[in-house]
């Protein structure tokens, strides 16, 4: 599964054994409203956050994640990061409306529910799935990374849901939109440097650069000129990135595959650089990206 920063040596120091915790004893009513024990925290009436005890866990965590994913978060009020993490973990259970639930347990009060899961620094957050520990992960981590991690866990509970809006992402696209392209790329390089597989960031910081090299050009003066000038490869990559703003992505992607066949040397992997770039603003899902892949790669070898 995919994690932010996983310490896998959770799971293989031993695993983790929540048959202590199993008790018989009486569990009282729990203390906040919310659907009874083992039944799936829906988008309406479901509850998204519980405080858990010993004498709740065994109700509250294992018998519901039977049907929803449940994530424990281990926490104490001396522990600064934890309240860095908690209210993240909180407002995004609280977003999901009850496609999972966040389940906080105070390793003070609960030393023993912190034992059985062999929590030996805090924050340490675990997955609890069919009531298996599935995942975890410890300390602090970017937003972005957090959201990644919590849809892996839905995904092993078998729950789909529609990942929200990154608030990032659209304060980004919104200073592009307006033409504020400093402000594009700072928004999207840092949104990049949390999280560097981000491909709506990394179309978005190539389009910053596909707008900035158009600023003032005229598209038909342009498009002449590359005609005029087949092999003159400044003047196909301008051309090119007037195709793609005019829609003609693909006519941009078959100008730019045929010079590459034309030239060699630098000038050769500075037009594959280019049109990798222009690939990136499409997304590698667009299937006229595919096809274009296919033909630079045969072009170049």
């Amino acid at each position: 599964m995919s994690d932010p920063r996983i310490t896998s040596s959770i799971f293989t120091r031993g695993a983790v054994d929540l048959s202590a915790l199993r008790s018989a004893a009486p569990t009282p009513a729990p203390a906040k409203a919310g659907p009874p024990a083992g039944a799936p925290g829906g988008a309406v009436g479901g509850i998204s956050v519980i405080d858990v005890t010993e004498a709740t866990f065994q109700s509250e965590v294992l018998e519901r994640s039977l049907t929803t994913p449940v994530v424990v978060d281990f926490w104490a009020e001396w522990c600064e990061p934890c309240k860095q993490l908690s209210p993240v973990l909180e407002r995004l259970a609280v977003e999901d409306s009850g496609a999972w639930v966040l389940a906080k347990v105070d390793v003070d009060a609960n030393p023993r529910i912190a034992q059985m899961f062999r929590v030996q620094g805090i924050p340490m957050v675990y997955a609890i799935v069919g009531g298996q520990p599935v995942d975890a992960f410890s300390g602090v981590v970017p937003e972005a990374q957090l959201r990644q991690w919590i849809q892996a866990v839905l995904k092993a509970g078998g729950v789909s849901v529609a990942a929200p809006e990154d608030p990032r992402l659209g304060e980004a696209d919104d200073a592009l939109m307006s033409g504020d392209l400093d402000e594009a790329e700072r928004a999207y390089r840092k949104i990049l440097a949390e999280s560097p597989a981000d491909a709506a960031a990394e179309a978005g910081l190539a389009q910053v650069g596909l707008a900035r090299r158009v600023v003032g050009v005229d598209p038909q003066a342009a498009l002449d000129a590359a005609a005029a000038a087949p092999d003159d490869v400044d003047a196909q990559l301008l051309a090119a990135d007037i195709e793609v703003l005019s829609g003609m992505a693909q006519q941009a992607y078959h100008r730019l595959v045929g010079l590459v066949r034309r030239i060699a040397g630098d000038d050769r992997e500075k037009v594959r650089q280019h049109l990798v770039g222009l690939f990136t603003i499409a997304g590698p899902e667009d299937p006229a990206v595919a096809s274009a892949r296919r033909a630079l790669a045969s072009a170049l070898f």
